[in-house]
């Protein structure tokens, strides 16, 4: 017989850096990705019924904690939706990687930075719109227009960088045009994503977890940490990977075997996103504050809605997002 559990009790400690790391490096796990929606939905159905008390008693303690890391690697957070596979954030290691990887290989004609550019930019539209706020959905217009924008700026930082570089700079340096074009492209993909919480605010909490109001600024706040975070977690591969390349590329057997090269630099995009992406994620909490005292100082409106619930804590709490 199992013993019963807090099935939303987080089985590491989030205030710290290393609890987070931990938890993000089990709940993205890639092995999850192939799990059948039959057994994701099995494990949701078992994770509700220990939710509301009805917890099985021919079900293992293992088990249970299994089918929480299944559904809390699958499902939306807000509204308990399957998540799209490719969306998820358990898929960014072998999306990831396969994209960048190619991103950093084919990077000398423009045409193959433009193609590449706007499969990235897809593949973060995708992630960002299933990662969204659930309570604050986009419209078709909203999203083409996201989608478009995010894409036409990486287009342009990219091929725009590079012809900068193809006339300042070494070839080397132009190794690290896809990072710059990702970069900039982060910075107006998310933002653009979760427009609607920053035109309407996103519900925040007191230290006990009722809602007293909505705040612009703190959607601000947790959107700007979003972006850091999905800089900081292509980072590293794409940085370090450059002036691994360039130093291998010098040796005549490397170069003989050309053909290897996507390869070999898919497979390091992978082992730098298998830490990086639980890292990247964890770098700040996923329950954010922020002080009252800056909501009435920037949103009066917003404060004096808070005033008219009731007390107004001294600090609010909301969810970042990922």
């Amino acid at each position: 017989m199992a013993n019963h559990i807090d099935i939303d009790k987080p089985l590491w400690n989030l205030n710290s850096f290393t609890g987070r790391f931990m938890h993000f490096f089990w709940v993205t796990d890639p092995r999850t990705c192939f799990t059948s929606e039959d057994d994701l939905l099995k494990a949701k159905d078992l994770v509700l019924k220990v939710r509301q008390g009805n917890q099985p008693t021919d079900v293992s303690i293992e088990e249970i904690i299994h089918a929480k890391k299944l559904y809390e690697s699958a499902f939306h957070p807000d509204s308990g939706e399957l998540q799209n596979i490719f969306g998820r954030m358990s898929f960014q290691m072998p999306g990831g990687m396969a994209i960048t990887g190619a991103m950093l290989q084919w990077y000398r004609t423009n045409t193959a930075v433009i193609f590449w550019q706007w499969v990235n930019q897809s593949f973060n539209a995708l992630v960002n719109y299933t990662n969204r706020n659930a309570n604050s959905s986009l419209t078709t217009t909203q999203l083409v227009v996201s989608y478009v924008s995010a894409t036409s700026s990486a287009l342009l930082a990219a091929v725009g960088y590079k012809g900068y570089l193809t006339k300042k700079a070494s070839p080397f340096f132009q190794r690290y045009v896809p990072f710059v074009a990702v970069a900039v492209a982060n910075c107006i993909n998310i933002p653009l994503m979760r427009q609607n919480e920053l035109i309407y605010g996103i519900d925040i909490q007191d230290e006990n977890g009722n809602t007293v109001g909505k705040s612009r600024v703190a959607a601000a706040k947790g959107i700007s940490q979003v972006v850091f975070s999905r800089i900081a977690m292509c980072a590293p591969g794409m940085l370090i990977l450059p002036i691994i390349m360039e130093s291998l590329e010098k040796n005549r057997l490397f170069r003989s075997v050309s053909f290897l090269h996507a390869p070999f630099q898919v497979m390091v995009v992978g082992c730098f996103l298998t830490t990086m992406v639980p890292t990247a994620c964890a770098l700040f909490p996923q329950t954010a504050s922020l002080s009252s005292g800056v909501i009435k100082l920037i949103e009066p409106e917003f404060y004096e809605d808070m005033r008219k619930n009731g007390r107004i804590p001294s600090k609010v709490y909301f969810n970042k997002g990922l």
